[in-house]
């Protein structure tokens, strides 16, 4: 029996456009191969383990030719809308207290300012209050897929995995998470939405 409900963010609650770092390389004299130096840089700077100033300083040399605010702009480009239904969805399902609901992303420092921003301070409460924990990976130092990261949650808030349902849009991220022996939803962006919940359960 499910008790606790999982969330990954972006492409579950949030729209994001992951291909527009790779459009923009070119245009500002970079190549779009994504490098290891480069995944690597992302890795560090989702798990806090770099500032935002070295980040932007370190993505300065994949852009060589755009200038701080613009490599803030295009790295916060992938940030699309946040549908109200969705939202709405999720507020009808804390109402109906069947459910503890935590949010487990991958994000950092730049990414979550930018959200807030764009949503606004009240919707943006609106969405945090909604979970029982919000567990960003800059701020824990952990990062999907790592089993530490799931253990981390599990073991915090003493949940049994097999009562646990972990939502993703990255497989790799619900195959480690069905390792651990929770069951999990791989949501096929474009095809499923958040909304079809219930028919997952």
């Amino acid at each position: 029996m499910i008790k606790n409900i999982i969330f990954d963010f972006g492409d579950i609650f949030i729209n994001l456009d992951k291909e527009i770092i790779f459009k923009e390389i070119a245009r500002f004299g970079g190549t779009s191969a994504l490098s290891p130096e480069l995944l690597s840089l992302n890795h560090q700077y989702e798990v806090g383990a770099i500032s935002s100033e070295k980040f932007i300083s370190e993505l300065s040399l994949v852009y060589p030719q755009a200038k701080t605010n613009e490599i803030i702009d295009i790295w916060n480009g992938m940030l699309l809308d946040f549908p109200e239904y969705r939202l709405n969805f999720l507020e009808n399902l804390v109402q109906e207290k069947e459910y503890r609901l935590f949010l487990l992303s991958n994000t950092n420092a730049l990414h979550i300012e930018e959200v807030a921003s764009k949503m606004g301070e009240k919707s943006y409460n609106r969405f945090k209050n909604c979970f029982e924990k919000f567990y960003l990976s800059h701020e824990i130092g952990l990062r999907k897929p790592t089993a530490a990261i799931y253990n981390y949650v599990l073991q915090n808030n003493n949940l049994k995995a097999e009562e646990t349902f972990f939502i993703d849009d990255t497989k790799e991220n619900t195959d480690a998470a069905l390792d651990l022996g929770i069951q999990c939803w791989n949501l096929k962006v474009g095809q499923e939405d958040i909304v079809q919940l219930n028919a997952k359960l």
